[in-house]
């Protein structure tokens, strides 16, 4: 009862901190760090991931909480005081699709509570300001959200061209001067700019040596996201809304997913205007588009491909938050969006599934079964949209086909497990739950 109170009082604050950034849109708000007290940070430090990894300092948020009481008042005086010192954060890298490692920053558990703290007074004040085709990293939106506002837009549109944009390194490249002057112009209270710019400059710890990067947005802090987001705010979206939209012949839409771009065109005249200068627009703020994957692709609906030139090429297909989009007959014969699990993406699944059934061969079949159906439903749970059942379908039968490569591998009897018992486990014993749809766009609202 009374963590629902606590959370309730927290919640009160933000609609008033909401409300007073809806009535003063263009004023500098100078009031804010009196929201920040102890209970503020209680509610923020039960909002940390619990299994989260322990930052440089080695402390997990299960001994932080152990002496809670104590902890957070003195967080609280260091941090209005200017005495709070932003410790650096501890790099890891993680593979990518293409082969490569993106590096990943790991704060203490302490300053995740502050940042968390940080988001959560931030937060009610820009999404007054955050327009409607932006997704990523905003409470009550994900990825699912963006996709179908493409699809929804794009078939009832009838979308042309499709201008897909790529920021290369965009969270290491972001002008860390032009960001603060942008939260500047909106933010005036000396406490919060005082916590934003040591974040900004915090330093990064690898191998045991600290390092300061010169731009980009905190490694692997909770108010990453946040920035980012203010920082392409002004770089595209108000750019896109109050220019771009105003000037152009046909309809136009864009769909953002943090750094994820995709921008739909109904005229082929707007679609090359606005190609022509989104580089400079980018790199006038210090950012630069991958000049081979931002492209400019025909996407009409086949049968309306002609010779007027507004679409005679024949429709290409993109990628878009981990599926390919292109143009397919539905089962009635109509011609419709369909997305596919991008082939990297299944890859990269179907190798991390080949990885663990390696290292635990020696486990007992029902524990291993219980962990690949839990893999696979994590899995459908994100890529299981309508007209993706073939990759699903593909994604179970490798899996399967892989755990029976590695059983096979830990038996010594003549033959070892053959496909013939291996097909009476899986009928009898090891039932795998088939691929289903769990984000429909029967369901879905427009």
């Amino acid at each position: 009862m009374k963590d629902t109170q606590r959370s309730q009082n927290v919640c009160t604050k933000q609609q008033r901190i909401a409300e007073i950034a809806r009535q003063r849109p263009q004023e500098r708000l100078t009031a804010l760090n009196h929201y920040l007290d102890v209970e503020w940070l209680t509610e923020a430090c039960h909002r940390v991931r619990r299994n989260s990894a322990p930052g440089v300092d080695g402390q997990t948020v299960a001994q932080y909480e152990e002496h809670l009481e104590g902890n957070l008042p003195g967080l609280l005086d260091r941090a209005k005081s200017g005495a709070y010192l932003a410790p650096p954060v501890k790099r890891v890298y993680v593979p990518k699709d293409n082969g490569e490692f993106r590096p990943i920053g790991i704060p203490t558990t302490e300053d995740k509570v502050l940042g968390r703290a940080s988001v959560m007074l931030l937060e009610p004040i820009y999404e007054e300001a955050f327009y409607d085709f932006s997704y990523g990293f905003r409470p009550g939106r994900s990825a699912h959200q963006a996709l179908e506002a493409f699809w929804q837009q794009a078939s009832q549109g009838r979308v042309r061209w499709v201008l897909e944009v790529d920021i290369r390194k965009y969270f290491d490249s972001v002008c860390r001067k032009r960001l603060f002057e942008l939260i500047s112009q909106r933010i005036g209270d000396g406490v919060v700019l005082r916590l934003i710019s040591k974040w900004l400059h915090a330093g990064v710890m690898e191998e045991g040596w600290v390092h300061y990067e010169p731009e980009g947005t905190p490694q692997g802090s909770v108010l990453s996201p946040l920035l980012s987001n203010i920082y392409l705010h002004e770089v595209f979206d108000r750019w896109f809304a109050e220019v771009v939209q105003e000037r152009m012949e046909g309809k136009v839409f864009a769909v953002r997913y943090a750094d994820d771009l995709v921008i739909g065109f109904t005229h082929r005249s707007d679609a090359e205007r606005v190609y022509r200068v989104i580089f400079q627009r980018f790199e006038k703020y210090g950012l630069k588009l991958h000049p081979e994957k931002t492209r400019l692709l025909p996407f009409a609906r086949p049968e309306t491909v002609g010779p007027d030139g507004e679409g005679a090429a024949e429709p290409d297909t993109f990628d878009f938050l981990g599926f390919t989009h292109y143009w397919g007959k539905s089962w009635k014969g109509h011609w419709v969006i369909k997305r596919k699990t991008v082939a990297q993406r299944l890859r990269r699944t179907l190798k991390a599934i080949a990885h663990w059934c390696r290292i635990n061969r020696h486990r007992g079949m029902f524990d291993q079964f219980r962990e690949l159906v839990r893999k696979l439903a994590g899995h459908y749970a994100y890529y299981g949209i309508t007209g993706n059942g073939p990759s699903l379908n593909q994604a179970r039968t490798e899996a399967v086909k892989l755990w029976h490569k590695w059983l096979r591998r830990r038996s010594r009897a003549p033959g070892g497990l053959t496909w013939e018992r291996m097909n009476r486990l899986l009928k009898e014993t090891f039932v795998f739950p088939h691929a289903r749809v769990v984000h429909s766009i029967y369901n879905a609202k427009p």
